[in-house]
């Protein structure tokens, strides 16, 4: 079972998501929160493998929260939860971390996939949805353009045309297609990258990407 920490603070809201998730199988909500403080404190207690968070709250907000979880030792896999007027906070959660996003009104069937596809480690990086999310909100001021191209000098020119692909939104599967490698190569490849760079998911890398106006 993959345990999930809702947040939110609309109970209707933390309800539809319990109800979806239970119903899809093979994953259990163990808590629910209400604002930033009680998920920071229900994360330690319940030790979830995957955060629904919401970005915007009363109190601590979903942003202060995350940073917070994940800060922590063992933190879970973060989600921030927002609707379709995005704004500068999501983009600032995936740069602390957080593995992606999801819009409130995701279909049933899409939120319980997110769910299983960051619990077994997989940033949700999709070319129609958080690339245009990277895309809208980077900030390409010069000095971060500049230290951005500066730590994607530390790569290899293959591991250079592997981060433009993740910046893309592609699977591991297409990366190798399109680079003429296999897929153990390409995962090898992306391992080493996140590495080099001190990045922790691909969503990183891809805004990393960006902020160079590499992409």
């Amino acid at each position: 079972m993959i345990r999930v920490l809702v947040v939110d603070d609309e109970e209707l809201v933390r309800s539809g998501l319990r109800m979806i998730l239970e119903a899809a199988g093979g994953i259990a909500v163990v808590g629910e929160a209400r604002d930033g403080d009680e998920a920071v404190t229900a994360a330690a207690r319940l030790r979830p493998e995957v955060v629904l968070m919401d970005v915007r709250m009363p109190g601590t907000d979903g942003l202060t929260a995350a940073a917070r979880i994940l800060a922590g030792e063992g933190a879970p896999k973060v989600v921030m939860l927002t609707t379709f007027d995005l704004d500068e906070y999501v983009h600032e959660a995936l740069r602390l971390g957080a593995v992606g996003f999801l819009l409130k009104d995701t279909p049933p069937r899409e939120l319980a996939a997110a769910v299983r596809t960051v619990a077994a480690g997989q940033a949700m990086l999709s070319p129609t949805v958080t690339r245009r999310l990277i895309s809208a909100f980077v900030d390409r001021a010069p000095s971060r353009a500049d230290r951005a191209r500066k730590q994607l000098a530390l790569l290899t020119g293959r591991e250079e045309d592997v981060i433009r692909c993740l910046a893309r939104g592609l699977s591991n599967a297409e990366i190798g297609r399109e680079l003429h490698l296999t897929e153990a190569t390409v995962k090898a490849h992306v391992s080493r990258v996140l590495a080099k760079l001190g990045l922790t998911n691909r969503v990183q890398a891809a805004i990393l990407v960006h902020d160079a106006d590499l992409s």
